[in-house]
């Protein structure tokens, strides 16, 4: 395995989608930073391609981000996507200006060129989706228009070299043929090779944990979902008995999920595990705060004290792992200086500085559903596999504004029966992500004779590929009557629910 791809961050918030949507078609590519210099780009001798990425910046200002120029004259393809398209343009001559309004949504394509390697079996008016606000007023010279959107150029294209430039985001599903587009540009024009698997990424993986680790020890801190697991599990598959997991209750899991996941880890891997109950530090730190970076930065600096205080236990340990996946990054604008963040992970550039282990993280470049499929392969229970995502700051982010004990134990009741409802009536598997929220407000109700003045709860269930993009579930409306019915009927603090329709984007899946 190789990297034959490489791609050049800007800031866009689809920059890995765009990386997972090239290993989709088993091509390794990696993501760099804007920045990155000739000279380390050079050190990719079985690179085929570069690929620009889209970005928040506009290339006509003073300070635009912008890459060394001698990328641009390396002999392999390149691909400029949204704002890479018009840095390709600034570069080449052209002319980039603000557009009279902004571009954002379904636009149709019209292609000029059914000629084009690029637009190979993609047909004449086909869907796409656009972001921006500036747009291509003058195609350099030596280039061609390929195709239009609804209120610009789409697509450009070098005459002579291969060099293209597309103002759409074909990695996003709402681009309805981006794929077809992908892959033209992956093997009909950078005659890339199929070589990358996630079956040889569990070997790579293993033989770097075995070289890297020695006879030396590693702690795992352990939530109970999905990475953590797959981490567990890789780690554990490759050092055995050397991995210890440190799992911290932080009384902001969902109910009675302490006790699921020392059964499951008892009952499923031969490692080493024990438990911390926290949750009355966490409730303590959580006082008064409302902004929901504050709490998250909270959590994590809170799990992170418990745990290196848990660790003080294994002096031995020199390695610790944890499960950071890729949507985490992106969120948390590790991967490029150039990205707005959009919200902090706990696991995520929130460790100190004299942290006394050297981090293992080995599936930080995996999207979620890879982190599944290895998961599998790694033999875990398909019902620990297909478990919805769980943030790493748990209820803290789902508790809106200020969060208490006796909050949380509202949301977990509300959130057990909508998840066991969902289970029972086959809805479970169908939908990529479910759960509640209790939102910071008090109404009016009536029960029986009486008046009552309790909490407004918000469940939220979402369709998705990728989890960069996702659409609420269109849940029978009988169902959510009967769910709604029950909550209001058993939780006692709750006289309301309402139910979340909203899309990413412009929402995102989690309220917080």
């Amino acid at each position: 395995m190789s990297t034959q791809v490489l791609i050049l961050d800007f800031g866009s918030q689809y920059t890995q989608l765009l990386a997972r949507r090239i290993r989709e078609s088993n091509v390794y590519t990696e993501v760099l930073h804007f920045d990155t210099t000739f000279e380390k780009i050079k050190e990719y001798k079985k690179l085929k391609a570069i690929i620009l990425s889209g970005g928040p910046s506009s290339v006509y200002l003073q300070d635009a981000y912008t890459i060394d120029k001698k990328i641009l004259d390396l002999p392999v393809p390149i691909l400029g996507v949204c704002y890479g398209m018009q840095l390709l343009t600034e570069h080449f001559g052209g002319k980039v200006e603000l557009a009279n309004a902004q571009e954002f949504g379904k636009t149709t394509l019209k292609l000029e060129d059914l000629n084009s390697k690029l637009f190979k079996n993609v047909d004449k008016q086909t869907q796409v989706w656009m972001s921006h606000a500036d747009h291509v007023t003058k195609v350099p010279e030596g280039f061609e228009i390929l195709g239009y959107g609804d209120t610009s150029i789409a697509a450009i294209g070098s005459i002579k070299k291969p060099i293209f430039g597309i103002q759409f985001h074909a990695e996003v599903t709402h681009s309805l043929q981006g794929e077809v587009m992908l892959k033209n540009f992956l093997f009909d024009i950078a005659n890339c090779e199929k070589d990358w698997s996630l079956k040889n990424f569990i070997k790579e993986k293993m033989n770097e944990i075995k070289a890297k680790v020695g006879d030396k020890q590693v702690i795992l801190g352990l939530s109970g979902g999905v990475d953590s697991s797959v981490v567990a599990a890789l780690i554990g598959r490759a050092i055995g008995k050397q991995l210890t997991c440190i799992f911290v209750d932080t009384g902001l899991l969902r109910l009675n999920e302490d006790i699921e996941v020392m059964n499951a880890y008892k009952d499923n891997f031969d490692i080493n595990i024990k438990k911390y109950d926290a949750g009355n530090i966490f409730f303590e730190k959580l006082k008064g705060l409302k902004d929901p970076e504050d709490k998250r930065k909270a959590i994590g600096k809170c799990f992170i004290d418990v745990f290196v205080d848990a660790a003080r236990d294994y002096k031995n340990a020199d390695f610790l792992a944890q499960g950071t996946i890729y949507p985490d990054v992106i969120e948390s604008s590790s991967s490029s200086k150039a990205a707005k963040v959009i919200k902090s992970h706990h696991n995520v550039g929130g460790l100190p500085d004299d942290l006394q282990f050297e981090l293992i993280e080995p599936i930080r470049n995996l999207f979620k559903d890879e982190v599944r499929q290895v998961g599998l392969e790694l033999g875990l229970p398909k019902h620990m596999i297909d478990r919805h995502p769980f943030p790493g700051p748990g209820l803290g982010i789902r508790v809106i504004e200020e969060v208490t004990k006796e909050k949380c134990l509202i949301l977990q009741k509300v959130d057990e029966i909508f998840i066991r409802r969902l289970r029972e009536e086959g809805f479970y598997e169908k939908v990529s992500q479910a759960f509640a929220t209790l939102l910071p407000v008090k109404t009016v109700g009536v029960m029986g004779d009486n008046r009552t003045y309790d909490w407004v709860v918000g469940l939220r269930s979402v369709n998705t590929i990728d989890f960069m993009t996702a659409t609420s579930t269109h849940l029978p409306w009988e169902f959510l009557d009967s769910v709604v019915n029950e909550i209001i009927n058993k939780v006692e603090g709750v006289n309301r629910v309402v139910y979340d329709i909203t899309s990413k984007p412009p929402g995102t899946i989690e309220w917080e």
